[in-house]
């Protein structure tokens, strides 16, 4: 879309993106809760993504995220003092941690995300199948290319 087209759409998914970030804010902050009453938003993402992907390094977690070391080691050491994760040496290089979710994470989080599942089957519940599936593709290449611009 060049300058010289007319910017009416691009404003429109500006307006509506800006609008989801902010309500996905509110919604992460009620998560996070869920799982308990002293998580941080920030670091229910980071619950998510350690359960996921089973054991990961600290230093993993820190990319992922785009959050720098003393940031990351920060998020991490509070999860592991309310009991969501756990830290081990990693025995392929011991300098390094890795990180996984307690049993009462595991539990925590994934009785919060059934929630949040349900809550996205209740709205696009009425959506047709096709639509869900070309949403879903729409906002991972969205999520691509803000990935890329970060990146550069």
């Amino acid at each position: 879309m060049s300058a010289a087209n007319d910017e009416g759409p691009l404003l429109a998914v500006e307006r509506e993106v800006a609008l989801m970030f902010r309500r996905g804010r509110a919604r992460v902050a009620e998560l996070s809760r869920r799982v308990h009453p002293r998580l941080e938003g920030a670091a229910y993402g980071m619950l998510g993504y350690i359960e996921q992907a089973g054991r990961v390094r600290v230093t993993d977690v820190g990319t992922h995220f785009g959050v720098g070391k003393a940031t990351v080691s920060r998020q991490i050491r509070a999860l592991e003092e309310l009991g969501l994760v756990a830290r081990e040496v990693d025995p392929l290089d011991r300098r390094s941690a890795l990180v996984s979710l307690t049993e009462d994470g595991r539990r925590r989080y994934l009785g919060a995300r059934d929630a949040r599942m349900e809550r996205v089957r209740e709205l696009l519940g009425s959506w047709a199948e096709e639509d869900v599936v070309r949403f879903a593709e729409l906002l991972r290449r969205f999520n691509d290319v803000i990935g890329e611009s970060a990146a550069s």
